[in-house]
């Protein structure tokens, strides 16, 4: 595989942006490679600036739900277009895709349009400071949700132990209200909310974690969260900005039948374009500016674009056997893939949930963010590289989920299958 193209582009990229990409992952520094820069995309496939193909799947991230350049998608982000980029003025449009969001998962009530899911977490957690009047918050080890300062943490050490800040330039003082827990771990929790109690503003947390692997929730770990917060006066966020429309039709907390009392989204309701969104209960909406007096605001919210993208995308998905379909092709592939590793005993575990799957070359069980750095990097790096030298593209980090698309055939199925049994037969 030949990438001169790509290459030129990051020594360009590194002149003028910070590590030559505008987000880190993108850099391939985990895989000790250049970065390939992609030219076009369709369907469940991208093309690199040299004109090689792969076999995608890391979907932008997880929005490309429906392929890449869909043509309902397409459509109607052209009409859009033609009617202008931006008004910073309401739109039928935002009207008509928060009335589907709703009607897709109905536990939301209300919600508030923004341009990010690094917005929408941000602004979720300042509803529920201002709805309950406490400060500080729980996240757990390993779950990401922006680089908003308060949410860029890591864990300590220690059960109750409050979280350092992961980057220069957050304040511990702002870290210092945010306490950490281990995923899938609720007596963690419940020992934190018993030390500060009456503090606690809101749980925050990915249902399915997306962002150390894929890994779900343990039976009653989800259930357990429920029910410590109405107990204790918290709120529970979950964080669907990956899992939303991606998992289930109502996302994580349809599949889980767990009601939060706040979601954020992102990703799939933009169809691609930069989008995310916040909302829940209408008591607790309602609080927000101007109905109420908790402020938040955004020039580009509800772009008209983006809302013409996120609502064909949405309706398409709304349509009768699309998750059968989408879970049934990821469903099968992870069978294959447990075969392949079966068949050569290599150490692994594998999660799948809906349209979205993880593997790990470990030999235990990954119930949380310890386990999952326990896995064997260096193996994934090489795996990593020979799916990419046989088309396959996959996210480069062994911490990252893997999409699959509606638009993925089963050619396309049966081709990564096939280059992935390769690809464990030359690392071995």
């Amino acid at each position: 595989m030949q990438t001169p193209k790509s290459t030129e582009l990051f020594q360009r990229a590194q002149a003028s942006i910070p590590g030559g990409v505008n987000s880190p992952v993108r850099a391939f520094r985990s895989v000790r490679m250049k970065p390939l820069f992609v030219s076009k995309a369709k369907g469940c496939k991208i093309i690199d600036a040299d004109g090689n193909e792969f076999i995608d799947y890391v979907g932008s991230w997880g929005p490309m739900v429906l392929g890449h350049s869909h043509p309902a998608v397409l459509d109607a982000v052209k009409s859009a277009v033609e009617n202008g980029l931006s008004f910073g003025a309401p739109t039928q449009l935002e009207v008509e895709l928060a009335e589907q969001v709703k009607k897709m998962m109905p536990n939301i009530e209300s919600l508030r349009m923004v341009s990010s899911g690094t917005e929408a977490t941000m602004s979720a957690i300042r509803v529920a400071r201002g709805y309950t009047g406490r400060d500080k918050i729980i996240k757990f080890a390993g779950c990401y949700h922006g680089h908003a300062d308060h949410l860029l943490v890591k864990a300590g050490s220690g059960a109750a132990t409050f979280g350092q800040p992961d980057s220069p330039g957050v304040p511990s003082a702002f870290a210092g209200e945010t306490l950490i827990a281990g995923f899938n771990d609720l007596e963690n929790v419940s020992q934190l909310i018993e030390e500060y109690p009456g503090e606690i503003a809101a749980i925050i947390l990915e249902p399915v974690a997306g962002n150390m692997g894929v890994i779900a929730p343990v039976a009653g770990f989800l259930k357990g969260l429920r029910d410590l917060c109405d107990r204790e006066g918290i709120l529970l966020i979950f964080d669907e900005v990956m899992t939303g429309f991606r998992v289930s039709k109502g996302g994580a907390q349809e599949l889980y039948h767990i009601v939060p009392d706040l979601t954020t989204l992102g990703k799939i309701i933009g169809g691609g374009m930069p989008v995310g969104a916040y909302g829940g209960r209408l008591d607790i909406m309602e609080h927000v500016s101007p109905a109420g007096d908790i402020y938040q605001a955004g020039t580009l919210s509800g772009n008209p674009v983006t809302m013409a993208a996120g609502l064909a995308t949405l309706k398409e998905l709304d349509k009768p056997g699309v998750y059968e379909d989408l879970g049934s092709k990821a469903v099968w592939l992870v069978n294959e893939i447990k075969d392949i590793f079966e068949n050569a005993s290599v150490p692994y575990r594998i999660q799948q949930v809906g349209g979205m799957f993880g593997f790990f070359f470990i030999d235990q069980d990954v119930n949380g963010f310890d386990d999952a750095l326990s896995c064997d990097t260096e193996r994934f790096i090489k795996f990593f590289r020979e799916m990419l030298s046989q088309g396959i593209y996959l996210a480069p980090s062994a911490f990252e989920a893997a999409f699959v698309s509606l638009a993925h055939t089963e050619q396309d199925l049966e081709k990564t299958r096939d280059a992935f049994k390769t690809a464990i037969s030359n690392i071995l």
